[in-house]
């Protein structure tokens, strides 16, 4: 990577139905929806709130976005 290049900050979008709406623990890991990998917080938002408003009639599913970056270089996440 050259350093003009800004440095790419992974962020992942995935979610699921949830067994309760007290908790975060997934209803079935096999159905898990991996929405896509994106190369910024903002695209990662934007998938993300699509997903989330496509599902609103759902009150188990829900959406996250996981920064990749800080897992892949915690020092400097």
């Amino acid at each position: 990577m050259s350093e003009k290049q800004e440095k790419q900050l992974l962020h992942l979008v995935f979610g699921g139905e949830l067994e309760s709406l007290t908790s975060n623990r997934f209803r079935n890991l096999d159905e898990i929806d991996i929405v896509g990998v994106y190369p910024d917080f903002e695209s990662a938002r934007t998938a993300w709130k699509a997903k989330a408003q496509s599902t609103v009639d759902n009150a188990h599913m829900r959406y996250y976005v996981a920064h990749l970056h800080r897992l892949l270089d915690p020092e400097n996440g």
